[in-house]
């Protein structure tokens, strides 16, 4: 069986280390290289250390505001719906806006606040405490997920490469707090590898609960129920090639993606029942809550849709965005929606970068969905760039380019990663402490 990362060129031995390198850097290196740790463990360890380290940042921020740090991380903005929802359950809570909207507790999905209430329950724990554990754990769940997808796909450097960048990114601080997007990510980036690698209910299964965690975790399903289209067609190609015909491959068929579909399939590990299975089950989660939604308000199939009208929140194609973007460009001098605005328009680069690299299809699928939601939805354009945090896939092009360069050359990457990380560190206690805009 083809396996993805074998079409990529063969990473080169390391260098001898070389007087390049600054002394105080010479342990990262060597840390980098060590062999010592299951490398699973050394990218957690990293990541850990980089969100450690945005804590003690926001710290700082809540000393120099007075206010209680665990408070800013386990009870800020939405983490406080969530809370209510473990605490008293559905329809505890809703909140008259302004004229024509609504905030009802509705709006969100039910999977983090059932766990939060579930580790209430087992732990002497308060509730903003459980909140942050389970959000820590699904946080390191899901960096060990991005690790194992990124090493399947490229190799190990840029598996740790890319665990990295995701939590460095500029508003990684959510990773830290009561929210649930590390949830999503954590299911997300377990069923693309089930699905890359042929684990079809497993894969399923993981997207029904990246649905019940999110409004947007049906792009896991997306994802999933195209790697199942593809490897179907391949197998009609296969068992019946007369039919389909018996051409060989164009040329730049058998590129990345052609390796990601074929490891789709797993060939000899999957059969067809265990296929179905997994995409049947992969919409289930999403398709329920918001069926439960709607039933509740007396409208099965609108009435999730008329809660998330109520908080001025719509699919419109993205007239409402690029109608934002013409008030912030004109009048605001706040720095949190221009940024937002740079964020997403990177995210829209790297996703071009993403297709040019030939990504296998769940990625691009499962990215292109998170993508295409936070550019068409209205409402809370300066949220959109923590719809986008579970969008992994986006940073693989930038983790293969400093994986290269960490190989030839460690200390410039070693710079980059450092400067990316300080940049995340600030502006994520700036957000939090200082930003005054919903996250």
């Amino acid at each position: 069986m083809s396996h993805p990362s074998t079409l990529a060129p063969p990473a080169p031995r390391p260098p001898a280390a070389g007087p390049d390198l600054p002394r105080p850097l010479r342990p990262l290196r060597r840390l980098w290289r060590s062999q010592r740790l299951p490398p699973v463990v050394s990218a957690l360890g990293l990541f850990a250390a980089v969100r450690l380290a945005g804590v003690l940042a926001v710290a700082v921020a809540a000393f120099a505001t007075d206010r209680p740090v665990l408070r800013m991380l386990g009870r800020s903005w939405d983490s406080a719906w969530y809370l209510g929802i473990a605490v008293y359950g559905y329809g505890h809570r809703t909140t008259h806006y302004r004229p024509g909207v609504v905030f009802s507790d509705l709006a969100f999905f039910p999977l983090y606040p059932g766990l939060v209430r579930g580790v209430e329950t087992v732990l002497p724990v308060s509730w903003g405490a459980a909140g942050l554990l389970v959000a820590w754990t699904a946080a390191a769940a899901a960096a060990c997920g991005i690790f194992t997808l990124g090493s399947h796909l490229y190799g190990r450097p840029t598996g740790v490469v890319l665990v990295l960048l995701w939590g460095v990114l500029p508003h990684s601080v959510v990773l830290s707090m009561a929210y649930t997007e590390p949830l999503l990510t954590a299911c997300a980036a377990w069923a693309l590898y089930a699905a890359l690698t042929g684990r079809w209910v497993w894969a399923g299964a993981l997207a029904a609960l990246a649905g019940l965690s999110r409004p947007n975790g049906f792009a896991v399903a997306a994802a999933v129920l195209a790697a199942a289209a593809h490897e179907l067609w391949r197998r009609h190609r296969e068992a019946h090639p007369r039919k389909v015909g018996a051409r060989g491959p164009r040329p730049g068929e058998a590129g990345v993606r052609g390796a990601g579909a074929r490891a789709c399939g797993a060939q000899g590990r999957s059969s067809v029942h265990r296929l179905w299975t997994g995409a049947l089950l992969a919409p289930a989660g999403w398709c329920g809550y918001v069926l439960w939604v709607g039933q509740r308000r007396g409208d099965p199939l609108g009435g999730y849709f008329d809660v998330q009208r109520d908080w001025g929140s719509r699919f419109d194609f993205g007239q409402g965005a690029f109608a934002f973007v013409g008030v912030v460009l004109a009048r605001t001098s706040k720095f949190v929606y221009p940024m937002a605005l740079l964020i997403v328009l990177l995210a829209v680069l790297l996703f071009v970068l993403l297709l040019v690299e030939r990504t296998p299809l769940p990625l691009v699928v499962y990215s292109g969905v998170l993508l295409a939601v936070a550019l068409g939805g209205a409402g809370f354009f300066e949220s959109k760039p923590r719809f986008l945090l579970p969008a992994f896939p986006l940073l693989i092009p930038l983790a293969r380019a400093l994986a290269r360069t960490a190989r030839a050359r460690p200390g410039p990457a070693i710079v980059v990663i450092a400067f990316l990380t300080g940049l995340s560190l600030s502006y994520g206690a700036f957000l939090i402490a200082f930003g005054r805009a919903p996250l």
